[in-house]
């Protein structure tokens, strides 16, 4: 079991993690058939995940183990979390429900929090902010209530929330991820584009509808190791890539920013919820 670490320094981030279930195999599964999942596979992606985190800058804080929530080590779809404010989501699978606390213990002496009450339903997954700029997509885990619930609370610290309609994948961020400033990585069948006119849109290679989840740690990309086609058309773009191997994970719905929440720091070297 990974022990919790010393507390972050005051110029790393710290990545909030939450080991690989036994019960992986029982996930919740919107948009694929499901197929064996080796957890010990897993487990040793996950592994490589959280140590290239820890190689690029964050503070690694592992958050207890949850062996009756399958989809614990998808820790991002429990809270949106900004300079100002950690907000509690409220899954849209009941099954995830239970994962909250934990995670909001991590959080409380680090953020005032707020929450998405019923009925509302928001997945953090869901929520992708370009600056003070934040995109809520519509899903099949997110409704408009809590989209709306989100707007409240982020709206008074200057932010804007903006709706995209999501289809074919699970979530906003299965379809479009930030790899640059003003630059986002996306699969424009799976979303409607239109509300990121003005941006820099690089598409994914057709063969790899599912490369649009990339997580952006500063100056670096990372990118799962079964997308060499949409990691050329980065590095292209002149972005650097690192690549993990994740394809176990993603047989239960998962990408490369499931896997962790950030928590920055004022001089840390990058932002993304």
């Amino acid at each position: 079991m990974p022990l919790p670490t010393a507390p972050p320094s005051p110029l790393a981030p710290l990545a909030l993690v939450r080991p690989v279930s036994d019960s992986l195999a029982d996930c919740e599964l919107s948009h694929l058939e499901r197929v064996p999942i080796d957890v010990g596979r897993a487990r040793e992606q996950h592994g490589l995940y959280v140590d290239l985190l820890a190689e690029l800058g964050c503070t690694i804080e592992w958050l207890p183990a949850a062996p009756g929530s399958p989809d614990a080590v998808f820790v991002e779809d429990t809270a949106v979390v900004v300079d100002e404010v950690a907000v509690m989501a409220r899954p849209g699978a009941a099954s995830r429900r239970g994962e909250i606390d934990a995670v909001a213990a991590a959080l409380a002496g680090r953020r005032p929090l707020a929450r998405i009450e019923a009925p509302g339903t928001l997945d953090g997954g869901d929520v992708l902010r370009v600056g003070k700029r934040v995109f809520v997509g519509r899903s099949a885990r997110t409704d408009d209530g809590g989209r709306d619930q989100l707007r409240a609370i982020l709206e008074p610290y200057g932010y804007s929330v903006e709706a995209v309609t999501v289809t074919g994948c699970l979530h906003l961020k299965s379809a479009v991820t930030e790899v640059a400033d003003g630059t986002l990585l996306l699969h424009p069948d799976w979303l409607d584009p239109t509300p990121f006119a003005g941006l820099d849109l690089v598409a994914v290679d057709p063969a790899e509808p599912f490369a649009a989840n990339a997580l952006r740690l500063g100056a670096t990309v990372v990118l799962p190791a079964a997308f060499p086609r949409t990691r050329r058309r980065l590095e292209a773009h002149g972005l650097a890539v690192r690549t993990v191997p994740a394809d176990e994970l993603a047989k239960a719905e998962g990408g490369v920013t499931c896997c962790s929440i950030f928590v920055d720091s004022p001089a840390g070297p990058g932002r993304r919820i």
